[in-house]
């Protein structure tokens, strides 16, 4: 299975993926390093997942614009980590649809692709803050939630208001793949060191460089 496969063909093959359980994997990598690569192995095998597609948003509309580089670059860098792994896609699908928020690249996905499960993945870190997500409700009731832990994040995001008022949907990580949303798993794995926020402070803002 090849990562570099166009966004474009991921949804022009829908009936490749017909029937398959996909994990959607979204952030901005700035930079991408292993501990991403991790979060998506971990997925594939605790939830035995078909594939993960790794997506480079264009932009993240929480984060400040000035320490984000180029998709472009910031695709090439998980490119580079990810290399042939088996199930491991990378893509920039959100710039080819045009859409900036999760929210309206699940709609899409799931209009186009209705024979495709999809279980949208995410690291402890975004969970604190999932709230402030635009339309952060309509991923909840669309699409089971497996969230990662992160060093020094489990804590804050489990008594986050996602968290809290969602508290009745957790479910065992097995039985996610196979849950009706809302769904939400917290799935325990080794952890790893890695940051983008630490690789920006230690080689700068031109982290590509």
């Amino acid at each position: 299975m090849q990562n570099t496969r166009s966004s474009h063909s991921l949804i022009s093959q829908a009936a490749r993926w017909r029937g398959q359980t996909v994990g959607l994997y979204g952030g901005s990598f700035n930079p991408a390093h292993e501990g991403h690569v991790h979060v998506a192995s971990e997925a594939l095998k605790r939830l035995k997942l078909d594939a993960v597609w790794l997506m480079v948003s264009p932009g993240n509309p929480l984060k400040d614009k000035a320490d984000m580089a180029k998709r472009k670059r910031r695709k090439k860098s998980l490119q580079a980590l990810v290399a042939d792994r088996p199930g491991m896609i990378v893509t920039d699908i959100e710039k080819k649809l045009g859409t900036r928020f999760s929210a309206d690249t699940i709609k899409i996905l799931i209009h186009r692709m209705p024979q495709t499960r999809f279980v949208w993945i995410m690291g402890a870190d975004n969970l604190a803050g999932f709230h402030h997500w635009q339309r952060w409700r309509y991923i909840v009731a669309t699409l089971p939630i497996a969230i990662f832990d992160r060093p020094g994040y489990s804590v804050t995001g489990l008594n986050g208001k996602f968290a809290r008022q969602y508290r009745r949907y957790r479910v065992p990580y097995r039985q996610l793949p196979f849950a009706s949303a809302p769904a939400w798993t917290f799935v325990p794995i080794p952890r790893h060191e890695g940051s983008a926020t630490n690789i920006r402070r230690h080689k700068g803002k031109k982290w590509w460089r």
